[in-house]
């Protein structure tokens, strides 16, 4: 296992999602590496939207080509504004300039990690997170972010968050890694397979989707639900109170 010292920096985490636009712009299988993304797309929308008494204003935060907010945007049938945060311009550049098309609220860009970028506080209703804070690092890391999110949400807000995600014991944590390298070998063959667990080992610090939901808890939100598991991925999300 990789140490946490010797893990991907941001600038070449960066560089390699700058270089992969095009697989992060299709809306109807999101990224095929994720188990079950499509539907995960659709249960967070849809609980965004179940959970979320009025959406005006959403933070989607490493936002990619922007998949989940023009999801979020057709289920919802109106407008709102959009914060899109992502390390990557030219993942910013395609996911603004394919919101636009459905999406006539107001649009800002954040070029920025999102630990240190200066989002407004108590501005949001709906944060939506697909797949990124897995690059997340240690336990202070995690519970700072998490933090962040419940500081940004206004109250009533919710957070949705689909992802990859470990396990609490070994064994399963083993089983569910040995399930999902099966499907990467099905979707792409074995050099494929191994290209990913290369790219999650260098880049990636998942944590177990039980440890995020007590986390929701610790930092104050007060309420939690777990949408969907399958391996190596989990959607699930919270509302502030």
């Amino acid at each position: 296992m990789t140490n946490q010292n010797d893990k991907s920096t941001i600038d070449e985490i960066r560089e390699r999602f700058d270089n992969d636009v095009e697989r992060f712009s299709v809306l109807e299988t999101g990224q095929s590496a994720t188990i079950d993304a499509p539907l995960a797309m659709d249960l967070i929308t849809q609980a965004a939207i179940a959970a979320t008494p009025a959406i005006t204003r959403v933070l989607d935060i490493g936002c990619g080509a922007g998949n989940n907010t023009i999801k979020l945007r057709r289920a919802l049938g109106t407008d709102f504004d959009a914060d899109l945060l992502d390390l990557s311009a030219p993942m910013l550049t395609r996911a603004e300039q394919r919101l636009r098309a459905d999406n006539h609220g107001e649009i800002r860009l954040w070029h920025d990690d999102f630990r240190t970028a200066d989002l407004p506080e108590n501005s949001y209703d709906v944060i939506l997170a697909a797949a990124v804070l897995h690059h997340l690092r240690d336990d202070a890391d995690w519970t700072s972010a998490f933090k962040k999110i419940h500081r940004l949400l206004r109250p009533g807000g919710s957070v949705w968050i689909t992802d990859l995600v470990s396990h609490e014991i070994a064994d399963v944590h083993r089983l569910m890694w040995s399930r999902y390298g099966e499907y990467l070998s099905e979707l792409g063959g074995n050099e494929y397979r191994e290209k990913v667990f290369e790219y999650i080992e260098k880049e990636d610090s998942p944590r177990p989707v039980t440890y995020q939901l007590d986390l929701f808890h610790e930092v104050g939100f007060a309420s939690v639900e777990l949408l969907h598991k399958n391996s190596c991925f989990a959607a699930f999300g919270a509302i502030k109170s």
